[in-house]
């Protein structure tokens, strides 16, 4: 099973394109989640939102997506969008692993949203690629398999991070 090693310095520039999304486009908040739902990072206005749910949501939405779009033969439909009478959510697909999220009202319109996240999404691709990369040079440093951190103990794992 692989998991995600979340790195300070590519955490701070998710932070930095979420908030540059969110800012560009007069959103009420933009959301990284992975697509097994575990939020990664997000900017903006969260109050009364559950991160954690709003994160397993959006997956089961993108997951319930991607079944229709093999249904119908495509391999997905990479981007949703969803309007509420007070409330719109932009989804965009990441790679296979990631969903980028926005949620935004009548202040700002789809197409400003739709160009912000499609920009916002290419460097989040760049920045998850680098990620990856790290890891599979920490694996080989580690001289292990799928999870870097399998043969360590709890005291190798914490000198590992601070």
């Amino acid at each position: 099973m692989s998991f995600l090693v979340l790195y300070a310095e590519e955490y701070e520039e998710i932070k930095r394109i979420l908030t540059a999304l969110k800012q560009e486009t007069n959103s009420r908040v933009a959301l990284i989640v992975e697509k097994n739902g575990q939020p990664i990072a997000f900017a903006g206005e969260m109050d009364g939102v559950d991160t954690t749910s709003l994160g397993s949501l959006v997956a089961g939405n993108v997951a319930a997506t991607e079944g229709l779009a093999r249904m119908l033969g495509e391999d997905s439909f990479p981007l949703m969008f969803n309007e509420g009478a007070k409330e719109n959510l932009h989804i965009t697909l990441i790679g296979d692993k990631f969903i980028l999220a926005v949620l935004f009202d009548k202040r700002t319109s789809l197409g400003l949203v739709r160009l912000r996240a499609r920009n916002a999404a290419l460097k989040l691709e760049r920045v998850f690629s680098r990620l990856e990369e790290k890891m599979r040079q920490e694996r080989e440093k580690l001289g292990t398999g799928e999870n870097p951190l399998e043969d360590l103990s709890e005291e190798d794992i914490e000198k590992l991070f601070k």
